[in-house]
């Protein structure tokens, strides 16, 4: 397991909320291949075989789930770690090198412990479903958002550029960001 990039992998996790000022543009003003940007939560609840997992840092997301890149950041700007991906390659590149993978499912699995599905986060962070399957909106009195490949995307305060992503499946992954420009 990459330990030292673990984080980064969160950060793709879609990633998603965390406090911020900027207010963001709605999701009909951001194009896919636009970058976003803003501060990146994940959370990986503990099992008897491993113990809890955090991360947090400012991210950068460039492109598509098809070719792009993820760049994760201390809050004074310093780059962690990279995932950057294409037709044909994956590859986390952090300051003990780069480590190639099959997929960024893959990816985040082995940093993470835990797939985080990385084409979704995409439309999730732009306050919408994945067109790559089913969603169901999520009734009241939840909170604004939908359901989708098992997790539940919390759209209630989309407007202030916060998103949330839960998977309730053990272990429970959560997902918070806060974005701050395009």
């Amino acid at each position: 397991m990459i330990r030292s990039g673990w984080w980064l992998t969160a950060a793709l996790a879609v990633t998603t909320l965390v406090s911020g000022c900027v207010t963001p543009p709605s999701p009909h003003q951001i194009a896919s291949g636009d970058s976003l940007a803003g501060r990146l939560t994940v959370k990986v609840d503990p099992t008897p075989s491993s113990p809890s997992r955090n991360v947090a840092a400012t991210f950068d997301l460039q492109g598509s789930p098809e070719q792009g890149r993820l760049d994760l950041s201390t809050p004074l700007g310093t780059v962690l770690a990279q995932a950057q991906w294409a037709p044909g390659k994956v590859a986390l590149v952090t300051s003990q090198g780069e480590t190639r993978f099959a997929n960024l499912d893959d990816l985040t699995r082995e940093v993470l412990g835990e797939s985080v599905p990385v084409a979704a986060l995409f439309d999730w962070l732009r306050g919408r479903p994945w067109a790559g399957a089913p969603s169901t909106p999520t009734a009241a009195p939840a909170e604004k958002g939908f359901q989708q490949l098992g997790w539940v995307v919390s759209l209630a305060h989309f407007d202030e550029g916060l998103i949330a992503a839960k998977r309730d499946q053990a272990p429970t992954v959560t997902v918070r960001a806060k974005i701050d420009r395009q």
